[in-house]
Formats: structure tokens, C-alpha cells, sequence
């Protein structure tokens, strides 16, 4: 969203007046102090591109109605008197409340912003198929809050339609996604408005958002473009904790930072004191464990020997599935352990994992063979089995195909890790959910949805191949 076209919606939805509120006051005592690092090290110029956006937060985060000092609730979002009241102790860890990531893009770029009833058109068949919690990632575009507005009116629309949301916040170092050199122990100055503008939604949708997620994958080092050191993120996880005791969020928003298990302290090259801070510091900790890269990166557990060449294919499969399957787990018990050996009692969660289901990169026939759908059908399904039977929620990576991830080559693994093709095809991974819903009149656009292959696992099969430790062949 431009920021004239944010202005004008703004100014079009706000009937209020201007005035120092303590949501007001909150971001110059708050924002503005941790914006002083950066800006005495900054240019003049980023000095002021901070300027102009905090006082366009400070302005957006003002509009508060005169008798509303506090908590700015959205009028069309108030709680729901018919509803049970639903608290995010509840979600968590409930293998009741699937939770899933969720990007609505259908083309092959984010200019093109899929509409709110898009969006409510992949609301209902998530919820058809199970899922009552979806993860987002920035709200700097219009589909956070168009997600936000979709749950709320379906809501309306149908009182057993049910489904929460995990709000991410981008935070990315200075100079990121620039010509210029990374600086990863400053922050960009747009964090400021990011954290606003998320702060504003989960008080605007206070009965959706549940957790609010501070950073993507910003702490693990090989996000050289973007990450950043732990005391920026530890800083923006005590100023929304700050806020919630100062009454300007909901008291039962989570707070936490989603991040690669190594940057957790699944790898001792980040443990520190501020990783411990904020450790003790967020509301849970969200993990990262993604198996499927490591049969490029670190593939020591990947590939069969040539003594299991007996078995049938079907078989191989499953054996090579179930060691990645223990890859994830033991990323997930190397977090567990770091933090049991702090004395720190936390809840762990696993903010994502996933297997894409095509790849002619790494991970594809000239690489690892992973990536296929059969074999992403298998990890969905294990990984499903084991975290709901261990009361940990999972945000699998993810609903739908994103053709936009790398417009350029529509073959590269990061277009296909959807459990649902773009063009409205039911993957392996949910054939057996698809067919309990015992309809075939949903829709993805002009698509109706069915299942890949038609539905015929022996033509699934056929484009499966298997990696050994020693001479590779094919299925």
C-alpha cells in the first residue's frame, strides 16, 4: 500500500480528532528512544526517512476515539457476546486448533494484492479442511489487515466460522535489501512503523489476533540481506510486553519472535546473554525446523544405503521420510535442550516447517531428490502425528502455492511448498482431508477444487525418485 493510499483510508475511516493519548503518548516515550541509536549513527538522510514515518505512526496510532484512551478496538470487531470467549492458552498446543501459514498471492507478483473475498474464499476452504489458525508475516502491505477483515466478516456471516491469527511484524537491519552494505547491529527505521502498525491491528481485531510475532527469520545469520543482532529484536519484544502492562494491548496477546532453531540455540554459536534475555523475555518461543534444506546443506541423515534396495519402493520412501521426520525433531529437542540447560521454563512451538513438492534447484532431480509430493505428503502427515501428539502447535509451511516467491523461474522450490496448488489442486499431503469434506463444489477463483493426478497415487508414484548413499537411480 502506498503511503498516500494509507493516508486516504486513514482519513476516509477516521471521524476522530488528534490528541495526546496514552497510545500517543506511548509511542514518542517508546518508539522514539529506539529510534536514538540509529539515529545518531544513521545519515542525515535515513535520519530523516526515520522522521517522516514515525510521525506518520505517531499520527495513525493518535486517531483514538475522545473517550478512548487505551485499547483502540475496531467498532465492527467488538467481542462477540454469543461467542466463547477463546484465549490464546487455549490454542496453543490444542491439536483442535490447526494452525497453518497463509500468503493469498495467486500471481507472480505482490503488486497484485489478492481482494478481501479472494481471501475469504481461502478462509472457508482452510476452515473446511481443518485449520482454525493462520500465521502472516509483515503488515507493510494490504493483506494482513485484508486477512484481518476477511475473519471478521466471515464471523459475522456464519457464527461457527472460527479462526485466529498469529501477526507478524518484518524487522530488518539497516540498509536492508539495498546496494548498501547491511549493517546487522543497526535497525532500519521503517521497524518503528512496522511495530505501530501491528500494535494497531491487534488492537483493532483484538478477538483474532492471538499471537503477534516480532520478525521473521531475523536473528539466523544466514538471512544476510536482513538479519539482525538479538538486542533488536529483545528491544521490540519489551516494548509490546511494556505495552500490554500499560494497558495498550490486549493482556492475552502472545508475544514472540519466529525464528531458524539454530538462532533459538539449537546451535551454540548463537548462545549469548541476550539470547537468553529474550528467551526469558517472550511469551513462547517459536521455532523454525526445516529438514528439507538440510538434505542440500547438511545431508549426513538423508539418502538410503544400498542394503534397503530390497525393500519395495513404497517402503524406501517411508524409510527415508522417517529420518527426516527425526531431523525435525531433534532441531526442535536441540532448542529444548539449550533452554532447559538455562533453567528457563518456556513453551516451544513450531512457528514453521515444510517440505516443497517440486524443486529443480538442490533439492530436485540435478540435487538432494527431495522434492517431490509424495514425500511432502509423507512429512506433512508425520509431522502433523507427531506435534499434535505432543501438544505443540505447528504452523506448516504453508496453505497455497506462491507463485510470486521467484517470479523468474516458476520451477524453484520456494513456488511450491502450498499443501494447495495456486490454481485450486488438493496436494497428496490433503487428499484424505479433501475427500472427508464429501463436496466438490468449492471453488479457488474459476478452479474448482480437486485432488493432483486426479486423485491416482500409482501416477503420483511414477514421478518419485529415491536418493542413496551410493549410486543414485531412479524410481
Amino acid at each position: 500500500m502506498t503511503l498516500n493510499k494509507f493516508m486516504f483510508k486513514w482519513t476516509k475511516n477516521s471521524c476522530c480528532k488528534v490528541k495526546r493519548s496514552s497510545a500517543h503518548r506511548f509511542l514518542i516515550d517508546g518508539i522514539l528512544p529506539q529510534l536514538m541509536t540509529s539515529r545518531e549513527i544513521c545519515a542525515a538522510r535515513t535520519l530523516t526517512l526515520s522522521l517522516v514515518w514515525l510521525l506518520l505512526s505517531i499520527f495513525f496510532s493518535g486517531c483514538t476515539s475522545p473517550d478512548q484512551n487505551t485499547l483502540q478496538e475496531n467498532p465492527a470487531d467488538q467481542p462477540d457476546a454469543e461467542r466463547p470467549t477463546v484465549v490464546v492458552a487455549d490454542i496453543l498446543g490444542d491439536s483442535n486448533y490447526m494452525a497453518i501459514a497463509y500468503g493469498g498471492y495467486r500471481m507472480n507478483s505482490r503488486d497484485v494484492q489478492p481482494s478481501v473475498e479472494e481471501i475469504k474464499e481461502d478462509l472457508l476452504i482452510l476452515h473446511a479442511l481443518g485449520v482454525r489458525m493462520v500465521r502472516t508475516y509483515n503488515v507493510h502491505l494490504p493483506h494482513a489487515e485484508n486477512v484481518l477483515q476477511a475473519i471478521s466478516e466471515l464471523r459475522k456471516e456464519d457464527s461457527a466460522f472460527e479462526m485466529y491469527v498469529m501477526l507478524g511484524a518484518w524487522i530488518d537491519c539497516l540498509n536492508a535489501w539495498t546496494e548498501m552494505t547491511p549493517l546487522h547491529n543497526q535497525e532500519s527505521p521503517r521497524n518503528a512503523v512496522e511495530m505501530a502498525e501491528a500494535m494497531r491491528l491487534a488492537n483493532a481485531y483484538l478477538d483474532i489476533v492471538k499471537v503477534l510475532a516480532v520478525g521473521n527469520e531475523s536473528m539466523i545469520r544466514w538471512a544476510a540481506a536482513y538479519y539482525v543482532t538479538p538486542d533488536i529484536i529483545l528491544r521490540w519484544v519489551n516494548h509490546a510486553q511494556q505495552a500490554k502492562k500499560d494497558g495498550l494491548l490486549p493482556a492475552d496477546l502472545w508475544i514472540t519472535c519466529s525464528d531458524n532453531f539454530a538462532a533459538w540455540g539449537g546451535e551454540a554459536q548463537y548462545h549469548s546473554d541476550t539470547l537468553e534475555a529474550l528467551i526469558n523475555a517472550v511469551d513462547y518461543v517459536s521455532v523454525h525446523v526445516y529438514p528439507m534444506h538440510d538434505t542440500h546443506y547438511n545431508p549426513s541423515f538423508w539418502g538410503l544405503h544400498d542394503s534397503l534396495r530390497d525393500l519395495d519402493s513404497v517402503e524406501q520412501i517411508d524409510q527415508l521420510m522417517d529420518g527426516a521426520l527425526q531431523k525435525a525433531q531433534e532441531q526442535y529437542e536441540a532448542v529444548q535442550d539449550y533452554i532447559d540447560s538455562l533453567g528457563i521454563q518456556k513453551d516451544i512451538h513450531i512457528g514453521e516447517t515444510g517440505w516443497a513438492s517440486s524443486s529443480d534447484g538442490f533439492y530436485g532431480a540435478e540435487g538432494s531428490l527431495a522434492c517431490d509430493e509424495y514425500k511432502s505428503g509423507l512429512y506433512y502427515r508425520g509431522i502433523r502425528d507427531w506435534t499434535n501428539s505432543t501438544s505443540i502447535t505447528c504452523f506448516y509451511f504453508e496453505a497455497f502455492d506462491e507463485p510470486w516467491k521467484q517470479a523468474a523461474n516458476p520451477f524453484d522450490a520456494e513456488n511450491h511448498f502450498g499443501l494447495i496448488t495456486a490454481d485450486g489442486q488438493i496436494k497428496y499431503a490433503l487428499w484424505d482431508a479433501f475427500d472427508a469434506l464429501g463436496s466438490g463444489s468449492m471453488k479457488r477463483g474459476d478452479y474448482l477444487l480437486r485432488k493432483t493426478f486426479w486423485g491416482s497415487t500409482s501416477s503420483l508414484l511414477d514421478q518419485v525418485r529415491i536418493p542413496y548413499t551410493q549410486t543414485p537411480t531412479s524410481h
